[in-house]
């Protein structure tokens, strides 16, 4: 009984022994044939060599961009000029003495050969005479060739050659957030060619403008936070590649950070037309209209459940639309084959147009729906 016992344990012994011996050979069998299939590497040096690249490129990448933005700006404050009603007896039309004092304001040259781009409040209407001064410090008179008062626009002609001019982005493309460079001559002389930075905060906006018992309205700004102080008026708001989007022209003095631009696309037409023949025949269709979005402030109660269009709010008397059939209170979706959304729209598309030029308008009146054309004026 004691040898049967004694045998068994043995037997026991034995099979646990290889159990465990056949555990450790498949473990060891595992192991050889996974790492004997892991490529190894220096993990140390290409860990640092990376990161080092890495930040390397990312230092000079920023240093590089905030190196071309800088350049952009310096080449475009060339094509920067001052503008003043008044003549100075100095060197310059700028001085110590405020915007109010002097008419200061700022101007932009869109070509070499002396058209620069402002503001009307800042140069006069057309006819007016004016005072431009270089970046370089040069004088010159000049004279407004074009003006609009219901934009706020206005180009003025200097006799000048070879001008370091701005070259002209797309508004109707920007978007809210962009990052954008305010330029201009805010203040007097200490602060000329000031540059602010900010972003596009909106698009499209209407502000009601109240001045000498008058009420009016400018529509489709540009809203920017750049700072933009008395004197900046007609200067250009750029993006940090240079291309001009728009320009200055008014702020909420109520408010920090809430100024506007004009966007560029609308005046486009007339400097093409300076540019390429030295003269702009501007046709005329003789209508006041308003984004629909304005309607709420000029007829109470009256619905806006439309949302494309321009509302009309006076024919001018015997003018081209009146005499074609435009009325008050018409709604103007589209011009030949352009919709229309916003006053801009109309004026940039009636700025390729000339005199006698006949355009056929869309109009809601009310329920009906009608097609109307006009034989452009002068």
């Amino acid at each position: 009984m004691l040898r049967r016992a004694k045998k068994k344990s043995s037997g026991k012994k034995i099979v646990m022994t290889t159990i465990v011996l056949l555990i450790i050979w498949l473990l060891g069998f595992y192991i050889y044939v996974t790492y004997n299939h892991i490529e190894i590497y220096d993990a140390n040096y290409t860990a640092e060599k990376t990161q080092s690249t890495v930040e390397e490129q990312t230092v000079e990448k920023v240093e590089e961009e905030s190196k071309n933005v800088a350049d952009v700006i310096e080449e475009t404050v060339e094509s920067v000029v001052g503008i003043s009603k008044l003549k100075n007896a100095g060197d310059s039309i700028f001085s110590s003495n405020t915007e109010s004092q002097l008419g200061l304001g700022t101007g932009v040259i869109v070509t070499e050969n002396g058209y620069i781009l402002s503001n009307e409040h800042v140069t006069g209407s057309k006819y007016s005479k004016c005072y431009v001064t270089l970046e370089n410090g040069n004088n010159y008179k000049g004279t407004v060739v074009w003006s609009d008062s219901n934009i706020d626009l206005s180009i003025v002609k200097i006799e000048a050659s070879n001008l370091k001019y701005v070259t002209l982005g797309d508004s109707d493309n920007i978007k809210i957030g962009e990052t954008v460079y305010a330029i201009g001559n805010p203040i007097g002389f200490e602060f000329r060619r000031t540059v602010t930075s900010g972003i596009i905060s909106a698009k499209n906006r209407t502000i009601k403008l109240e001045e000498e018992d008058t009420v009016s309205y400018m529509t489709d700004l540009i809203q920017t936070d750049a700072t933009i102080n008395p004197g900046n008026s007609g200067g250009p708001l750029i993006y940090p590649n240079g291309q001009v989007i728009g320009i200055n022209t008014v702020k909420i003095s109520s408010a920090e950070g809430i100024g506007f631009a004009i966007p560029i696309n609308i005046v486009k037409p007339i400097i093409e037309s300076y540019q390429n023949t030295g003269d702009f025949q501007e046709a005329k269709i003789g209508i006041y209209a308003y984004d629909t979005e304005v309607i709420p402030y000029l007829k109470t109660g009256m619905s806006t459940s439309f949302q494309e269009g321009i509302y009309v709010t006076e024919a001018t008397k015997n003018g081209p639309s009146d005499t074609a059939g435009i009325k008050e209170g018409d709604i103007i979706t589209q011009i030949d084959d352009v919709g229309l959304e916003t006053m801009n729209d109309l004026r940039e598309y009636i700025y390729t147009k000339k005199p006698n030029d006949e355009v056929t308008l869309k109009i809601n009146r009310g329920k009906i729906k009608k097609e109307i054309v006009v034989k452009l004026g002068k």
